[in-house]
């Protein structure tokens, strides 16, 4: 079929919105109509060529929620009609796909960023020249968008799909961290440096889980007040005094911290926030360079735990996110600003100069 989808080419500021061929959906797969997209700043990297590389041309996107059209001969569980949030892609037979942990799939980074699925193919063409797709299992900055079936998440009729989108990444990926991969408990102190989504995800699962002291850290004010309403309890803006400025509020430290930003300034204060026996959780590598005190870790058994996807399963977090939010718990509505599929360009240019948190798009 004819779908319309935004294609990302070398050396163009934001990806363009053309005519591409889509496959109908294999054995295993299904056929959404996306109905939104957020954009991730993944997306914004993998566009401009940071960080790890994906072969152009390429459909992005992977913050899907959308109806279903059509599933393929061997799925089960799903119909025409259905509403669902993509989430990434994964082999789905490997061991930690088995045992509930798809984020750390063996293939996890092929199916992310190889832009193809696992056997080669891409389900996206032009004119017969291959275009890339399967971007986390889905290439969802499109009208329609071709997925495993194991890595949608049904979710309730009466729910809002223009917002459900980032539940599939930025969203996971911060609540996911604090509650399934650190794992915090009530009582428990935490410092999150960035207030992006990420950030300010993790920020609200904290005040969720319980967290007696929950510190933002981030350059803007204005992001600092937003943590501040969604249940951060200190807030500090990042400079050169940010250690003492963090031990002043924590004397020993504490239990853990999570980087979202990546500027390597964000990382040692991360390590050096922490009491005896903390963590400090990240979702991406500094860019730059940064070496922590070994010397430092070792002998406060510090630790540092990389984390995808917020360690969460999708099929089970991502509807209790929804039931959260459906208590007021968990707003995450506050992050989101929409656009029009066709003005792409803006909401690309808005992320990248940080004048809006999370960004979806709605197709048309």
């Amino acid at each position: 079929m004819i779908v319309r989808a935004a294609v990302s080419r070398p050396g163009t500021p934001a990806p363009h919105i053309e005519e591409v061929e889509l496959e109908e959906p294999r054995a295993d797969e299904i056929l959404v109509r996306v109905v939104a997209t957020g954009i991730c700043h993944t997306d914004i990297n993998a566009h401009a060529g940071r960080g790890i590389p994906v072969p152009m041309p390429i459909v992005l996107g992977h913050e899907a929620a959308g109806v279903v059209q059509r599933v393929g001969a061997g799925v089960a569980g799903f119909a025409a009609g259905d509403h669902v949030v993509l989430s990434g892609g994964s082999c789905g037979v490997c061991p930690s796909c088995r045992s509930g942990r798809p984020t750390y799939c063996r293939d996890a980074m092929l199916v992310a960023f190889g832009g193809r699925r696992v056997d080669g193919s891409s389900p996206l063409s032009q004119g017969g020249e291959r275009i890339g797709g399967s971007f986390f299992g889905q290439s969802s900055l499109a009208t329609h968008a071709v997925a495993p079936a194991r890595s949608a998440v049904k979710v309730p009729d009466d729910v809002p799909l223009e917002m459900l989108g980032p539940l599939a990444c930025g969203m996971i990926t911060g609540a996911g961290s604090v509650v399934e991969a650190l794992r915090l408990r009530p009582g428990d102190s935490i410092v999150v440096l960035g207030s992006g989504s990420v950030g300010l995800a993790a920020v609200m699962a904290a005040r969720v889980a319980g967290a007696a002291r929950i510190v933002a850290v981030d350059v803007s004010p204005e992001r600092l007040s937003l943590a501040c309403e969604l249940g951060a309890t200190d807030a500090v803006l990042s400079g050169p005094d940010i250690d003492d400025a963090l031990r002043a509020i924590e004397p020993h430290g504490f239990r853990f911290s999570f980087v979202t930003a990546d500027h390597p300034s964000a990382y040692h204060a991360a390590v050096a926030c922490l009491d005896v026996e903390g963590t400090c959780g990240f979702v991406a590598p500094p860019h730059g360079p940064w070496t922590p005190d070994i010397g430092y870790l070792l002998a406060g058994g510090r630790k540092l735990q990389g984390i995808i996807g917020g360690s969460a399963l999708p099929a089970t977090f991502i509807p209790k996110l929804i039931d959260l939010w459906r208590q007021g718990r968990f707003p995450f509505d506050r992050l989101v600003r929409t656009y029009p599929f066709a003005d792409i360009a803006t909401a690309w240019a808005d992320t990248t100069a940080g004048r809006v948190v999370k960004p979806v798009l709605l197709m048309p």
